[in-house]
């Protein structure tokens, strides 16, 4: 074996034992400011992450390497959930539609303030919906709009996206339905977009 080939299987081990000892996915930074004093440099870990998940992938064996928004994680893979799911079945929340209609909204017209999602939805926000959300780390306040009474403006966050199993929020299935909804509501005033 070479010193090259050598060098290349250790960093894939390396990486390997880091990500499963991880208990949050990570980042190219991350990983690069616990290899600071190696001499492996960005491209080298790069390749050896993307050999890494396609090494998981073609094994097909009980768990993945994935990249998320927040980072690389090793996970479960999805047709194994429904087994795996029952050893969470105490911790599961059932949500209203309530809830699901509003972080709908907040997913994919962000930001938004609850004013906008109370015109779209048609009733009041509860603020135990907003609270559940903030405290699953699913969304955060990002602003305030310009407007009478500055409101909160809500986006979703990494945690978020993680937890979907998603890099960007252009992974989310197109709804142009409530695209069209949400401008027939707001055509008077323009809502700022965030940059996907």
């Amino acid at each position: 074996m070479n010193e090259q080939v050598m060098t290349d299987l250790e960093l894939s081990t390396l990486l390997e034992a880091i990500l499963m000892a991880s208990e949050v996915p990570l980042s190219l930074r991350e990983i690069l400011a616990i290899l600071e004093e190696e001499t492996y440099v960005e491209s080298e870990i790069i390749r050896a992450l993307f050999e890494l998940e396609a090494k998981y992938r073609k094994a097909a064996g009980g768990i993945e390497l994935v990249e998320v928004a927040s980072g690389w994680r090793f996970q479960v893979p999805e047709r194994f959930s429904a087994w795996v799911g029952k050893l969470f079945e105490a911790r599961q929340q059932s949500y209203s539609t309530a809830f699901f209609e509003t972080l709908a909204l907040i997913a994919y017209q962000q930001p938004v303030t609850r004013g906008d999602i109370e015109a779209v939805r048609g009733v009041a926000v509860s603020g135990n919906i907003i609270k559940t959300l903030e405290d699953r780390e699913w969304i955060k306040v990002v602003g305030r709009k310009e407007v009478p009474g500055r409101p909160m403006l809500y986006a979703t966050t990494e945690q978020f996206l993680d937890d979907l199993n998603l890099k960007s929020l252009k992974e989310l299935p197109a709804l142009p339905e409530l695209e069209a909804l949400f401008s027939e509501v707001t055509e008077t005033e323009e809502i700022p977009q965030l940059t996907i």
